[in-house]
């Protein structure tokens, strides 16, 4: 086991996720973080990094970039091979080993009859869902956490095993999948319900 592990915490609903902070800080992590979650973390006493800091860049465009870039994903895609190891030294990166993403509430505000077109692509994530499913493919080293329900027993395996296990590693990975198919469903069902031209929705609502 490495003796420097990282998780990347990043998520819209922050139901239990100081107690997943906690947890992980806890059990030797270091935690990489953006925006409200850091925010929430910090405030609760816990020690983060920004993932700001960590790339070097600042997040930009109002939010809408903050976790797209190399040192990030090549964190979590690469392998524990000599050659993966060797490109994470070249961008002067390191593995994240636990990444806990969950997305912004599109369908919540889809269900409001009074949600206009502007208010639902500003719901429409993007770098979650890329999170999600870089950590998912590499579920061979990486635990991808979408759910908060989730956070007890991940902790309870760090816990008692040192890491969780492989099969347990790939349920979540199929969990996270299914979380971003369902998200990306939802999407294209429910923009075919508004007027591109006045962004209103079309027909009266729902």
């Amino acid at each position: 086991m490495r003796e420097n592990r990282y998780a990347l915490l990043s998520v819209s609903d922050k139901t239990g996720i100081e107690i997943m902070g906690r947890g992980l800080v806890d059990l030797g992590f270091e935690i990489l973080s953006t925006g409200g979650t850091a925010k929430a973390l910090a405030s609760a006493g816990l020690p983060i990094v920004r993932v700001s800091d960590y790339t070097g860049f600042p997040e930009m465009l109002g939010g809408r970039v903050k976790t797209l870039h190399p040192r990030i994903h090549g964190g979590i895609l690469a392998r524990d091979t000599d050659a993966h190891v060797e490109d994470l030294e070249k961008m002067k990166a390191t593995f994240i080993d636990v990444v806990v993403v969950n997305l912004y509430p599109f369908e919540r505000t889809a269900a409001s009859p009074d949600a206009s077109l502007s208010d639902l692509v500003e719901q429409i994530d993007i770098g979650g869902p890329c999170l999600l499913r870089a950590a998912a493919k590499n579920f061979e080293r990486v635990t991808v956490v979408c759910d908060p329900k989730q956070y007890e027993d991940i902790l309870w395996h760090l816990a008692r095993e040192g890491e969780v296990p492989r099969e347990t590693r790939f349920e979540l990975a199929q969990k996270a999948f299914g979380h971003t198919a369902a998200y990306d469903a939802m999407i294209v069902r429910t923009l075919p319900e508004f007027d591109c031209t006045t962004g209103a929705r079309q027909g009266g609502g729902k």
